[in-house]
């Protein structure tokens, strides 16, 4: 929906908008903002302007395929300049499935992580300083883990 991102432009700081979903991108676009359709695995991650300072990637990175998020995070550190950060989050558990629970109807394909695991991913990737904090879910019994580093 956009919160976060409006929020970072109240506080005075640009931001790009990206879903890998186009119907989501189109429903950002209706509101009125700049968003491009991205594939993290695939898709030309840099900025025409230079590296970025920090990725917000809040409750969107948990949709990448296990084997896949290595790349995407390493993708993602390559686009980032030395220092800037790096803040996900991604439903903890073990395995993967799908799920229609929250404000989506449509099924939706959840990646579950342990801490140790992913802090094992991002730090492999190029990212220190890796902190992990485990944060309740606000409608169910989700438990999330929110990660934050810094670019090496």
């Amino acid at each position: 929906g956009g919160r976060d991102a409006r929020l970072m432009e109240e506080l005075g700081l640009r931001v790009r908008r990206t879903d890998i979903t186009p119907g989501f991108v189109a429903l950002l676009r209706a509101q009125g903002h700049d968003a491009d359709v991205l594939d993290p695995l695939t898709d030309d991650l840099a900025s025409p302007e230079g590296p970025y300072a920090a990725v917000w990637a809040n409750a969107s990175l948990l949709h990448v395929a296990r084997r896949d998020l290595p790349t995407v995070i390493a993708r993602l550190a390559a686009v980032v300049r030395p220092g800037g950060l790096l803040r996900i989050s991604v439903k903890e558990g073990d395995g993967e499935g799908w799920s229609t629970h929250g404000s989506i109807s449509s099924p939706r394909h959840f990646t579950y992580w342990r801490a140790d695991a992913l802090a094992t991913v991002v730090a492999d990737a190029g990212w220190r300083d890796v902190e992990i904090a485990h944060e309740a879910g606000r409608k169910n019994a989700d438990s999330w883990l929110e990660l934050s580093a810094v670019r090496a």
